[in-house]
């Protein structure tokens, strides 16, 4: 039914559903709801016709899954490795199933390949759309009277007594198996979203895809308002959890691999990799777990959204990093860790600290600071050396006291980075390590004006960076090229700045970077005016970026 011209739904799902529903009421069965969906949304989605199918059952990829399974078991083969991605990709287009593959999901949907987009015939050389017995699957039993062959024959298609498929076999009155045209069961009422799967996954995981298949991505609104969906799920369901030991136990090493790896690898890309897994952890909420367990559970959600938001602050998008920064607060609440919520607080400085008012970030450093207490962690180190990365900025824009305040604050950070155990020392993320500790003493000497120093201490935390921890390398650099703007070298600091942004692969081209860059620009007009050098600068930075569109752009004083 065409949708009505004043109340037309926005989301591929919503269309789905009302179409569903419309058809449902006319009693159109559910390949002819799949043509209504598909000849709607196709159009306007790019949506497949074997996504059609699935939104005409009103069910989740996990749903049609758990149906192929099952009919791999009935006919004794081993389980296959079809998963949620895989199906997404079928759905997105990305990839073709296979012809074994193709055959389940006819049998699941009850139609032939044609009409699941795919020509050509289906490798069993039967129909899907009607029902058959079949020896071969059955279990050994008594032969069925005529009249109980005849009233299986025939049985209405979507009856749920037995699983969907080409063939089916009579089962015992205790076993009931949900189809896809089944009403029953959990999560069956509100359509596709109802299912513990939510439509963010698919979002997620159709922008992985790309980025694996090596397509351009573009970040839209349907991505952003995923993330921000995903995150108030995770908001809505922290005070509601049963999980194994075992499992915290590999999602808390998945967490710790996530922090030594995150500026090594693309943004966009770990940030799909991290909310696909944050969203496996919200499922892993929705119920209450024993205290020890949900515990450990709210510590590796506060881990992810706090790594979400930095990942955030990297692409430019400071409105959702704050909003992530929010829910690993109420999720580190609920450990009542106050180490872990100085950890999320410190972190949340940096975002006023690149993009909005360095006293802000001061507040938020010193706010840390009270949380952490005496005891030595992570941001009990890291906050006075955040208070001095501030306080830097504000010497730098007249305030008199600022600087005295920076150098101490430096040496508190340092006393205490000196007491941090090994463990505490070793990844970016989630620790404060050497390198780090020398950028934030580098960045604060510069950022005073004493560009001496500060190349001196930038100059040896380059040594400490791996080659792959982009981000932090190239804030290197650039802090670096503000040491030669203030040793009276504008060309060289605009060489210097230029270098490190044309270094770094399109992907790893980050908002957070090429706005650094761009503040170096400006601050080379503000103080030599338009010297020849910047218009070529300009043109250098104006290359393709990879940051968050619903970031609000630099305003045009601030550009380089």
């Amino acid at each position: 039914m065409p949708e009505p011209p004043g109340d037309a739904p926005r989301k591929e799902t919503d269309i789905a559903r009302r179409v569903r529903a419309h058809g449902l009421a006319r009693g159109r069965t559910p390949v002819e709801i799949a043509a209504d969906i598909h000849e709607q949304c196709g159009p306007l989605f790019g949506t497949t016709r074997i996504k059609s199918h699935r939104l005409a059952h009103g069910v989740a990829l996990s749903d049609i899954v758990a149906q192929v399974r099952a009919l791999h078991e009935i006919d004794g083969k081993p389980q296959p490795k079809l998963g949620e991605t895989l199906l997404s990709a079928y759905e997105s287009g990305y990839k073709r199933p296979g012809p074994a593959y193709l055959h389940y999901l006819c049998a699941v949907y009850r139609v032939e390949p044609a009409e699941l987009g795919f020509e050509g015939p289906c490798i069993c050389g039967h129909g899907h759309t009607l029902r058959a017995v079949s020896a071969c699957r059955a279990p050994a039993r008594s032969p069925m009277p005529p009249a109980d062959r005849r009233a299986a024959a025939s049985r209405p298609l979507d009856e749920p007594d037995a699983l969907v498929g080409h063939v089916v076999v009579p089962l015992p009155d205790d076993r009931h198996w949900i189809t896809v045209g089944d009403s029953r069961g959990p999560d069956r009422a509100g359509g596709p979203l109802s299912a513990d799967v939510g439509e963010e996954d698919v979002v997620l995981r159709r922008t992985l895809l790309q980025l694996l298949a090596g397509a351009g991505v573009a970040l839209d609104g349907e991505f952003l308002g995923a993330v921000d969906h995903l995150r108030r799920r995770m908001d809505d369901t922290l005070v509601n959890a049963t999980v194994s030991p075992t499992m915290l136990d590999q999602w808390e090493e998945t967490t710790l691999g996530y922090g030594r790896l995150y500026q090594a690898t693309p943004s966009l890309r770990m940030l799909c990799d991290v909310l696909l897994d944050f969203s496996e952890v919200r499922r892993m909420c929705d119920q209450r777990q024993p205290v020890e367990l949900q515990e450990r559970l709210c510590r590796i959600a506060a881990q992810l959204a706090g790594l979400s938001g930095l990942i955030m602050i990297n692409l430019g998008d400071h409105r959702l990093a704050r909003s992530f920064f929010r829910t690993a607060s109420t999720a580190a609440d609920e450990t009542g860790d106050r180490a872990l919520r100085a950890w999320v607080t410190v972190r949340e400085a940096l975002v006023p600290m690149y993009y909005g008012d360095p006293r802000e970030a001061l507040h938020l450093a010193r706010k840390a600071q009270d949380l952490a207490g005496r005891t030595p962690s992570v941001a009990a180190a890291m906050a006075p050396a955040v208070e001095a990365r501030a306080l830097g900025l504000l010497a730098m824009r007249g305030r008199s006291d600022a600087a005295p305040s920076a150098r101490r604050a430096l040496v508190r950070g340092r006393s205490v980075f000196d007491q941090l155990p090994k463990a505490h020392t070793s990844d970016l993320a989630f620790g404060f390590t050497e390198r780090q500790m020398a950028f934030y003493e580098g960045d604060t000497f510069t950022n005073l004006g004493d560009h001496k120093a500060g190349d001196e201490v930038l100059s040896r935390a380059l040594t400490l960076y791996a080659p792959t921890d982009w981000v932090d390398l190239t804030l290197v650099r650039l802090d670096r090229a503000a040491c030669r703007l203030h040793a009276g070298h504008p060309d060289a600091a605009l060489d210097v700045a230029q270098e490190a942004i044309l270094e770094l692969s399109e992907d790893h081209r980050s908002d957070i970077l090429v706005h650094r860059a761009r503040q170096l620009g400006a601050a080379v007009v503000a103080r030599h005016g338009e010297i020849e050098r910047i218009k070529s600068f300009r043109e250098a930075l104006s290359g393709p970026s990879v940051s968050s569109p619903a970031a609000p752009r630099p305003r045009p004083a601030q550009q380089a």
